[in-house]
């Protein structure tokens, strides 16, 4: 048994940079059609990823988007709703409008993006794989990206309901996405030294690669799976260490 994918049709939203890039690539390299889409065409394409440019917040530009991918290649096998992030900002200083443009992308789109994918998978005999991409900061306190925290936690929600009421035709899963190394990891952690020091957070002691996650987005999809629907897999290296440990005076070495 393996990842193959081949004649697969996979659509990845987000799919041209950081860890949006590394989905396509796995995808690509598990034999699937890979299409990617994003507001802005990349600068570097991906290699082997066909681009599509869509705002995935727009309901028009999703409906045209899928008509798209099925015109050109007949089905949809696969949709992994990457698109989403926020910028850091704490919740007393934004506006009521900050907030929305983040709830917007992070839950709305792959909300709308999921129905449009449902259309057409529900017609297929083989169905279909959706595969949303969250975070970890739906899951505990996300000081600075409050709002990205709580759209993602509604994101895992929305995924077991999903699952529920789509099934059997279509299955509908979860990544839960801790520190990943990117581009724009220095935006986020500061320098080579900054990283470094993140990482040692992490059990595992690195930040995962983007291509890392793509591999646990190509399994969730593939028949390796086929039993696994409203499910969330969490990818996080072993997630952080609690803080308590390092501030506990009881069991540490004596100096």
């Amino acid at each position: 048994m393996d990842l193959d994918l081949g004649g697969a049709v996979v659509l990845v939203t987000g799919g041209v940079r950081g860890v949006g890039a590394g989905i396509s690539r796995a995808f690509v390299a598990a034999g699937a059609v890979v299409v990617a889409c994003a507001r802005r065409e990349p600068d570097a394409p991906v290699d082997g990823v066909e681009f599509l440019s869509c705002d995935v917040r727009e309901p028009e530009a999703v409906a045209r988007l899928l008509a798209a991918v099925v015109e050109r290649h007949g089905r949809l096998d696969v949709v992994v709703n990457n698109a989403g992030g926020a910028p850091f900002a704490m919740v007393a200083d934004a506006s009521v409008g900050f907030h929305r443009k983040v709830v917007e992308l992070n839950l709305l789109a792959p909300l709308l993006v999921s129905q449009a994918a449902n259309a057409v998978m529900r017609e297929q005999a083989t169905g279909g794989s959706i595969v949303m991409v969250g975070s970890v900061s739906g899951r505990r306190p996300s000081p600075g990206t409050a709002v990205y925290g709580a759209a993602k936690a509604g994101l895992d929600g929305l995924t077991a309901s999903l699952a529920v009421e789509w099934a059997p035709k279509v299955r509908v899963n979860s990544l839960a996405v801790g520190m990943v190394r990117t581009e724009l990891s220095h935006l986020h952690y500061g320098d080579e030294a900054g990283i470094a020091s993140v990482a040692r957070t992490v059990p595992l002691g690195r930040l995962a690669e983007p291509d890392e996650i793509g591999a646990c987005a190509v399994f969730l999809a593939s028949p390796l799976a086929s039993y696994v629907t409203g499910a969330s897999l969490v990818v996080h290296g072993g997630g952080e260490v609690p803080a308590f440990l390092a501030a506990a005076t009881v069991n540490s070495e004596s100096t």
